[in-house]
């Protein structure tokens, strides 16, 4: 079996216990994002999976895009991500 090399780790373990790996990721193609995929790519960049340099570019995303994530997880949990509760936790 060929193992692509890559920068970092290949796997980390979660706060929660659980083993996240690059495959877990979405694919880099994602254009439509549900609350699911935008967690995935928060947990990815805190425990170090992948650099946040690295998952701005992987996905196309703003900088201000994914500090919004990040503060939503931070401050109300992956529900806040949801784009039907942008309302109820958006801060004055």
């Amino acid at each position: 079996m060929y193992l692509k090399k890559v920068d970092g780790p290949r796997a980390v373990t979660l706060p929660d216990g659980s083993v996240m790996t690059r495959a877990d990721l979405p694919p880099p193609e994602t254009r439509r994002w549900v609350a699911s995929r935008k967690a995935a790519v928060v947990r990815a960049v805190e425990a170090g999976l992948i650099s946040r340099s690295e998952a701005l570019a992987r996905y196309a995303l703003s900088e201000d895009e994914f500090t919004g994530w990040q503060r939503a997880v931070r401050l109300h949990g992956v529900a806040a991500l949801r784009a039907t509760a942008v309302q109820k936790y958006r801060q004055p």
